[in-house]
């Protein structure tokens, strides 16, 4: 078993190297998945409709973008079956196979049920050939973070498992700010920003270091964020309100995707709380439509290409953080 996940690791590796550009940040959007959203009158929990989705489309724009490997992650809103989320998972296992080095797959977890969510992280991981897990900010208001998702961190540092983040809904949600601002234009980084700020109050990945985590949108509005938090926590930790946090574990075990609005400056803001190893590319797709994304991605490689203090950093951003980050 481990001589055949070493055969398709350097498999795909090989045929990364060739090619170009690992894409950390894309969804799969099953029938299964529909369907269950539809039955529940749960198509528009997230303000929106989810785009169509099929693999040949996707391949389609990969080929034209030249991505060599999509990462792939259920899309938002959270399923509530545990069978839904299982077909979607070994859908994702299926496409790994039937396209080897073109698809990789983080699994879904059938959160808020922790146990649930535990052993289809052990059946995705051990016996799928996930190559991580996808967790949402929140599940019906359990945001990472809290103490009760522990065990399932204590399961994934063991794995030494890599998260793919995503922002969904947040818990309670205004229905009428929501309907004012979709929450894809702002409220989604403020919840990005929420959970993993979370997750450094307790100490998360310091207490589970092997885990690493794939923050999307840029950071959100961690650049921003992290110096107040820095600054307030002596304060914060005399009043009892906070323990001890050890910022450099904590945010040597955070990653960050490109998907959004990427730019020379932001990426310079982001440097500023992160290393030039942590920043990968990604799409976001199907959520843009692909002619944005294959324009984005050239802009992306030209300024890189440009910008004499971010040059160096081009491979690494478009493929070889990635592989190292994949390849445990």
């Amino acid at each position: 078993m481990k001589l055949k996940v070493f055969i398709a690791m350097m498999a795909f590796v090989s045929t990364t190297m060739a090619q170009g550009v690992i894409d950390v940040h894309s969804h799969i959007i099953t029938p299964e998945f529909l369907s269950s959203l539809q039955e529940e009158g749960r198509l528009l929990d997230e303000g929106f409709p989810l785009p169509k989705y099929d693999v040949a489309s996707h391949l389609k724009w990969m080929d034209e973008a030249g991505i060599q490997t999509s990462i792939l992650t259920l899309a938002a809103p959270q399923p509530s079956s545990a069978t839904v989320i299982r077909s979607s998972n070994e859908v994702a296992a299926q496409l790994k196979h039937a396209y080897p080095g073109r698809f990789l797959f983080c699994a879904a977890l059938p959160l808020p049920d922790v146990k649930a969510a535990i052993d289809e992280a052990i059946y995705a991981l051990d016996h799928l050939g996930a190559d991580g897990v996808k967790l949402a900010t929140n599940v019906g208001g359990q945001y990472l973070g809290t103490p009760a998702l522990d065990t399932l961190f204590s399961v994934l540092n063991e794995r030494h498992a890599v998260v793919i983040l995503h922002p969904h809904r947040p818990e309670p949600m205004n229905r009428e700010v929501m309907k004012q601002t979709p929450l894809a234009m702002q409220e989604y980084l403020s919840e990005t920003t929420r959970a993993v700020a979370n997750m450094i109050t307790r100490n998360l990945l310091a207490r589970y270091p092997n885990v690493k985590v794939v923050v999307p949108h840029c950071g959100a509005y961690l650049p921003l964020a992290i110096p107040r938090m820095k600054s307030l926590t002596a304060v914060m930790q005399a009043n009892k309100l906070v323990g001890e946090i050890d910022w450099e574990a904590n945010l040597n075990g955070l990653y960050y995707d490109l998907a959004g609005a990427h730019s020379p400056e932001v990426i310079r803001m982001m440097l500023t709380i992160t290393t030039p190893d942590h920043l990968l590319y990604g799409s976001d797709y199907p959520y843009v439509a692909p002619q944005v994304l294959t324009a984005g991605l050239a802009r992306m490689k030209q300024y890189l290409l440009e910008e004499a203090d971010l040059k160096a950093y081009k491979d690494m951003f478009l493929f070889d953080n990635a592989i190292k980050l994949f390849n445990k």
